[in-house]
């Protein structure tokens, strides 16, 4: 047997504002019906003004550590998910390694949008393989009201924040991860993203005048691009996987829109009580979405060792993933 790489502990943070949709209804042109009835999303988290994004990935990430039992100085490497970082440099791992005592880690942030997770899972499954480290932590963290168009009714409405985290070890007898499929697509850069902010569309008076640094969605297009993607890369990792989608435990998609959920679930052949589902109360979280919901059900007790689990995203890039692990 290959050597492996195990989740071995789990953390989640939210911010304790809670923005429902009949506050949403206060602010743009919106309903609670039309919101549901097109996503799903009955009410989101929203992070304090001066709560970063390495802070709640810090509160998440002190969580697992807590779970796992592990000192942060036993910690070789941290790699967090985010479009929202703190700072485009220093990393927001850098950060997070400060603020939770990881003296000893290397850090680096990595970006693919709401897809990011599972590309920083991947990416630590590799290290840990080669036998390069032995314990590494993974963050998903975003501050998505930092980058929302207030203003933007077709927007503002799907985002929220929060983080979530995971450490990953090599664990004697287990599969961890047994397969993986990335994948993005750059011609379709342009159908989800923030025009302003960088190097390309540097940031001046009129820029902030015409509101392009904040995220920009072609919603009609992008819903297209993410249930035609997310079944392919499932179905992709399924076989490399050597799995039928009949004995998935469990199946965690990207907490975008209960719609494309529900239209991966048809394509797969498998019923919704087998999805962990929590965007109602949560909104798109973006990176932070499958850190969170894997929490959530290892607290809830939903978790036997010996699961299978199938993680599957989709994202600004656009970018896809998913993953088939053994728990």
């Amino acid at each position: 047997m290959r050597r492996s790489a195990s989740i071995v502990a789990t953390g989640a943070y939210l911010p304790s504002r809670v923005l429902d949709n009949a506050e949403l209804e206060k602010m743009v042109d919106t309903s609670d019906e039309w919101i549901m009835s097109r996503t799903g999303i009955r009410e989101r988290r929203i992070a304090d003004k001066d709560e970063l994004t390495s802070d709640m990935g810090a509160r998440a990430a002190e969580q697992a550590l807590q779970m796992g039992k592990i000192d942060p100085k036993s910690i070789d490497l941290i790699i967090v998910a985010t479009c929202t970082p703190d700072t485009i440099f220093p990393s927001t791992a850098c950060h997070i390694q400060h603020k939770i005592g990881a003296t000893r880690a290397a850090a680096f942030d990595v970006q693919a949008a709401c897809s990011g997770f599972l590309y920083a899972l991947v990416t630590a499954d590799q290290f840990i393989t080669s036998g390069t480290y032995q314990t590494i932590l993974v963050i998903g963290a975003e501050k998505l009201s930092s980058i929302v168009n207030w203003q933007d009714r077709n927007t503002c409405v799907l985002f929220g924040d929060g983080a979530g985290a995971v450490i990953l070890q090599h664990r004697e007898g287990g599969r961890g991860l047994i397969a993986h499929d990335l994948g993005a697509d750059g011609a379709q850069t342009e159908i989800l993203s923030i025009p302003a902010g960088g190097c390309r569309v540097p940031i001046t008076p009129e820029v902030l005048d015409q509101r392009l640094q904040f995220l920009q969605m072609s919603g009609k297009e992008v819903f297209k691009y993410a249930v035609n993607a997310m079944n392919r890369s499932a179905e992709s990792c399924l076989e490399k996987a050597g799995i039928k989608a009949k004995h998935l435990r469990w199946i965690i998609p990207h907490q975008a829109n209960f719609r494309i959920v529900d239209a991966v679930a048809q394509r797969l052949g498998i019923s919704l009580d087998h999805f962990v589902v929590n965007l109602d109360r949560y909104g798109n979280t973006s990176a932070a979405c499958m850190p969170i919901c894997l929490h959530e059900t290892n607290v809830a007790g939903k978790l036997q060792q010996g699961d299978l689990l199938l993680m599957v995203a989709f994202g600004g890039g656009l970018t896809w993933a998913s993953t088939v692990l053994e728990w």
